[in-house]
């Protein structure tokens, strides 16, 4: 807990700083959607974009930078889950699926 002004000073720069990044994120988020590239990299690129918002998110507002020994095995498997999220869209070629049943 904040005991005096200047490290209250410091967690508001703190946070003024992790909303300055999810603004900027957000304007990428925006730009990203205008880009001309394949559905699944596009899939992929929002989900990165989404992935490094909601790290932010919970490391700074929920307050889990803190929590050091217990939140590894579940940043570990939720990096698993992210990369199988990532792959799955790259790896999916839509044109192939959509011939199969049109058929």
């Amino acid at each position: 807990m904040a005991t005096g002004p200047e490290e209250i000073r410091q967690h508001i720069r703190i946070y003024l700083m992790v909303f300055a990044s999810l603004a900027v994120l957000t304007v990428v988020t925006v730009a990203a959607s205008y880009l001309n590239v394949a559905l699944p990299l596009g899939i992929a690129l929002a989900l990165l974009i989404a992935s490094v918002k909601a790290t932010l998110v919970a490391c700074y507002f929920m307050h889990l930078i803190s929590e050091r020994k217990s939140i590894y095995a579940l940043l570990i498997l939720s990096l698993v889950f992210l990369l199988v999220m990532l792959v799955v869209p790259l790896l999916t070629n839509s044109d192939m699926l959509q011939s199969k049943y049109v058929s």
